[in-house]
């Protein structure tokens, strides 16, 4: 460890550290006097602290070290107070989380040895030199150099400014803190002298790679654990208090707002953004995406659900899009785009399990799982990247691997070159796609063909497709059923996962419900005590296909009919539909597509499923006696639930004062309301509390009753029954008997044909105005009822008056 040498007191309250290879100012915030005790690095700190100390402490060490905290920082009482406000840091603190590395210069050819420096001169060709110079005589006579009186104002400012270069300038708030940074600073200028003697070859390591060697990271909370209470393992308080199946449930990780991968997708779209000023990318933007506020963008603002409830303005397949529609592809749609499918991405992960990709990441590159991003313009790649890169550090961790990680076949589908020449400066090992692929109608690639050979060429496959906003810009039915059909022929026959991802509006909803119905009746096999729609006398291979083994992963809970879809086609004034919400931080440019400069905190819902091929689903168990199981709660259940049969929150709980009403969507295919009031369980109450939209329910409920789905009223099925009635009452009007009726169009001579279709159309309409003037006549005669009788009411009440 380097030598450390303390000084008394200098003005500007700073405690100046001398190591050997620079100095490292720490400022603090109050002046106070530097013991020779506390320059040794020996002082302790009071154990009594107020609340409010407490609080402060807490807050303090958020705001400097982040998501990370050193090791010892917190006693148990602050450690507590600490995961109830934040949650778990998510690693011990490293020099570069606190700035160190940012101002020292770490070449190692400019720094050869601890008792040389780096000059750059000026030449008169405009050229700088690079002129080295030793350092030792004057780190020799600062170690001599005597203690700094008092009042040496202007001899300390001096001796500031003539510091030598490699410093890092740090507020610390309190002793505690400067002990902290003390301490990484000193770790920090170890770890470079290690690299300057080992920089002969003799053992090449970096920084991260001595420091993973020293601690390890995934378990240093156990070491603090042994430390300070002497356990031989801690868990969180916050999470002991829960459930583990409420904990495994969760929709939301915590934090609850998730941070946008900033090297991956923040920092090269803000390169890319420099170039144009930030007024015309939001002029652009809101031309391309509704107006202010960007309706028909990914995210939806609050108050313009109702309105325009159409698909995508700029849709990333698009073929032509001038620069600054590019630009603004980049600004208003990746970032939600991201977040929502981050979520989903998130969401499979935890139903399907982490084997099924760390099964595929041990194999290597080669068998690696493939991506298509189909329709978020490579928002769904940089998901996926971090899914794979959590894994991949796991694996890790348990020493299962070692190496460069397996990105896999990353494919994305974007049309326009603009757009496509941007997303290659931070889409990296990707192959782009001017459009889908149609496996559907190109033929096998053999016999007739001219370049075709003997053998038919294999077809690509994907483990994952990403369907993102592609159903519902088609308003035809049938055009939607070819796109599915296309994507369900590119999806792997054995284990992928197709995931369908839609605007949070009714319009939306009803296009992924109709996708789902049609993979449930037409591409899966049915479940446990499920009976098939078609018989196997019934089947024909030339117009039916041949279903196959698969499940829904999330949301559903069950395989039947959705309950909130129970009516196939578009529903006006529906109120109530499956969709989820995901906060986020917002970046800067985005934010200022909405005119926000302040507040960062974005939110977008969407609507999905998501649906495997190829494999069964674990549990057996029909919907009816997954939902009374799950009613009964798994709370002193001896075996672990399938989480894919339990119930899901599908709108925000209501917390009342002595019990939480949870609104579920149950396995059996019913939304159902469930009470849990605190007289049921105190750890079933507890987490009902803390339960969110979108989480899985497996503690059960005191009472359940069915809630009644607000859908709307379908305008074409009321249109065709209203058609129907009338059709009857003009045929009752005519007095003609089923046989007529069949007679009317029976004769085959066209001309006869001809003048009994406008016969009959002309009784058909003589009919239809007897059958209004009869309604009308009807309402006069009832209005006239109900104005004599006001006149009756009104002659009384005068009577009276008199």
């Amino acid at each position: 460890m380097s030598s450390v040498k303390g000084i008394g007191r200098i003005p500007g309250n700073t405690a100046r550290l001398l190591l050997n290879n620079g100095a490292f100012n720490i400022t603090l915030e109050r002046p106070f006097t530097l013991s020779r005790r506390f320059a040794l690095g020996i002082a302790s700190e009071t154990q009594a602290q107020s609340t409010e100390n407490l609080e402060k402490i807490v807050r303090d060490a958020k705001q400097r070290f982040r998501d990370t905290l050193p090791r010892g920082y917190l006693n148990d009482e602050e450690f507590a107070l600490y995961e109830r406000l934040y949650g778990s840091p998510l690693r011990e603190t490293a020099p570069e989380d606190v700035g160190i590395p940012m101002h020292v210069n770490l070449d190692s050819d400019t720094m050869t040895s601890s008792k040389q420096g780096v000059l750059l001169r000026p030449q008169a060709d405009g050229v700088f030199q690079a002129v080295k110079y030793e350092t030792e005589r004057q780190l020799k006579g600062e170690r001599n150099m005597p203690a700094l009186p008092m009042n040496s104002t202007e001899d300390s400012e001096r001796n500031i400014v003539e510091e030598t270069a490699g410093y890092v300038d740090i507020v610390a708030r309190s002793q505690r803190e400067h002990d902290a940074l003390r301490k990484l600073a000193q770790d920090y200028e170890a770890a470079q002298k290690t690299i300057i003697r080992d920089e002969d070859g003799t053992a090449d390591k970096t920084i991260d790679e001595s420091e993973s060697d020293s601690d390890d990271l995934m378990n240093w909370l156990p070491e603090i654990a042994q430390e300070q209470g002497g356990k031989e393992y801690r868990e969180s308080k916050e999470l002991q208090r829960y459930h583990p199946v409420t904990l495994k449930g969760r929709f939301h990780d915590s934090p609850i707002e998730l941070s946008l991968p900033m090297d991956e997708l923040i920092s090269p779209i803000r390169e890319l953004l420099e170039r144009t000023h930030v007024k015309h990318v939001k002029q652009a933007a809101e031309r391309s995406f509704g107006g202010p506020g960007l309706p028909i963008s990914p995210s939806t603002p609050q108050g313009m659900k109702n309105g325009r409830m159409g698909g995508i303005g700029l849709p990333p397949d698009q073929r032509h899009m001038t620069e600054i529609e590019a630009d603004a592809f980049l600004a208003g749609y990746l970032p939600p785009a991201c977040a929502s499918i981050m979520s989903i991405l998130r969401e499979v992960r935890k139903r399907i399990g982490s084997q099924w990709i760390q099964s595929r990441l041990k194999q290597g590159q080669n068998k690696a799982l493939s991506v298509l991003d189909a329709g978020s313009g490579g928002a769904g790649l940089i998901a996926w990247d971090r899914i794979l890169n959590a894994e991949w550090t796991v694996m890790e961790d348990q020493g299962d691997v070692e190496g460069t990680q397996p990105s896999g076949q990353k494919t994305v589908i974007v049309s326009s070159d603009k757009l496509r020449h941007r997303l290659k400066s931070f889409l990296h090992n990707t192959t782009f796609l001017p459009r889908l692929p149609d496996y559907e109608h190109s033929g096998h690639m053999r016999g007739v063909h001219l370049d075709a050979g003997k053998n038919p060429q294999p077809r690509k496959s994907f483990d994952i497709i990403i369907a993102s906003h592609l159903f519902l810009k088609e308003k035809q039915e049938h055009f939607r059923q070819a796109v599915l059909n296309n994507l369900w022929s590119l999806l792997n026959e054995d284990g992928g996962v197709l995931i369908i991802v839609e605007k949070a509006h009714p319009r939306g909803f009803e296009a992924v419900a109709q996708v789902r119905d049609t993979i449930l009746n037409q591409f899966l096999s049915p479940q446990t005590g499920e009976t098939s729609v078609l018989s196997s006398e019934d089947f024909n291979p030339a117009f039916h296909r041949k279903r196959e083994d698969g499940y829904i992963i999330a949301p559903c809970p069950g395989h039947g009919p959705c309950p909130m879809y129970t009516e196939p086609g578009k529903s006006k004034g529906r109120k109530d539909y499956c969709h989820f919400s995901q906060r986020f931080v917002q970046p800067q440019f985005y934010s200022q597509m909405f005119g926000k400069h302040a507040n960062n905190q974005g939110e977008v819902e969407f609507s999905y499923v998501a649906v495997r091929r190829g494999v069964s689903k674990k549990s057996q168990a029909t919907g009816i006696e997954a939902t009374r199981e799950a009613f009964a709660g798994y709370e002193h259940a001896k075996e672990a639930p399938d989480m894919q049969t339990l119930p899901r929150l599908v709108l925000p709980p209501l917390k009342r004062k002595g019990h939480v009403t949870l609104d579920v969507c149950t396995p059996g295919g019913d939304i159902e309301r469930w009470t849990v009031p605190k007289s049921f369980s105190k750890l079933a109450y507890h987490d009902a509390r803390k339960s969110r939209w979108g989480d899985l329910w497996a503690l059960g409920a005191k009472t359940r009753v069915l809630r009644k789905v607000r859908s709307g009223s379908g305008p074409q099925r009321v249109s065709n029954l209203a058609a129907t009635v009338r059709d009857e009452q003009n045929f009752t009007n005519l007095n003609l008997s089923p046989g007529d009726k069949n007679s009317v169009f029976r004769n085959r001579d066209p001309g006869v044909r001809v003048v009994q279709r406008h016969t009959t159309m002309k009784e058909f309409l003589d009919a239809e105005a007897r059958l209004e003037a009869a309604l009308d006549e009807e309402l006069d005669h009832e209005a006239e009822a109900e104005l004599a009788e006001e006149d009756a009411e009104g002659d009384v009440r005068t009577r009276r008056a008199l």
